[in-house]
């Protein structure tokens, strides 16, 4: 996959987590831009919840999306 691919891709999917995840701030999904630990890592923090919350609730996102593809 190329860079420019896997940056739209994170374009495309970021406002749907916004959505999914309303107390990610902008900067908090700009600094993640598409990072899967750093994201996991912001929403436990943001939500106040556990590392195996915080995955259950992604690992259910991405199954409701699986176009998105993390960015490696």
């Amino acid at each position: 996959m190329n860079e420019d691919r896997i940056s739209g891709n994170w374009k495309q999917f970021k406002g749907k987590m916004r959505e999914q995840w309303g107390k990610l701030t902008d900067d908090d999904v700009d600094v993640i831009a598409g990072k899967r630990d750093q994201f996991l890592g912001k929403l436990q923090e943001r939500h106040g919840i556990a590392k195996e919350e915080a995955e259950k609730q992604l690992t259910d996102w991405q199954k409701r999306h699986p176009d998105f593809r993390w960015d490696q």
